[in-house]
């Protein structure tokens, strides 16, 4: 079954650079465990929310704002689509992803398919 892992790190939270992240052995193991077991099917990581514009359409006129849809803690950093045995598989996979122990959040959610 795939599961979308929404991947939230917290607004104050440091920001690592692509190569940062590279270096740094809580995430080089995680990415050799997801890699080596051949779990994640697709994803990305995201710029930050500051980054971000939220379109809105109302009637005939498109609304843009820059930054995230809404005001909150935590914005979504990455996004891993994952293929696991269940539920279950995914919660445990999550709950080891260094931002949610960190001090972030991983969402999990299953994938129509």
């Amino acid at each position: 079954m795939k599961y979308a892992l929404l991947i939230c790190a917290p607004v104050d939270g440091e920001e690592l650079s692509p190569a940062e992240i590279s270096d740094d052995p809580r995430f080089t193991s995680r990415i050799e465990e997801v890699r080596s077991r051949d779990l994640v099917k697709g994803g990305a990581r995201l710029r930050p929310a500051s980054d971000a514009t939220t379109v809105r359409v109302q009637g005939d006129e498109v609304l843009l704002t820059d930054g995230p849809f809404v005001e909150s803690k935590e914005y979504i950093a990455g996004v891993d689509i994952v293929e696991v045995a269940d539920l279950d598989e995914a919660i445990s996979l999550a709950s080891r992803h260094p931002v949610a122990l960190g001090g972030g959040s991983v969402e999990v959610r299953p994938v129509w398919e």
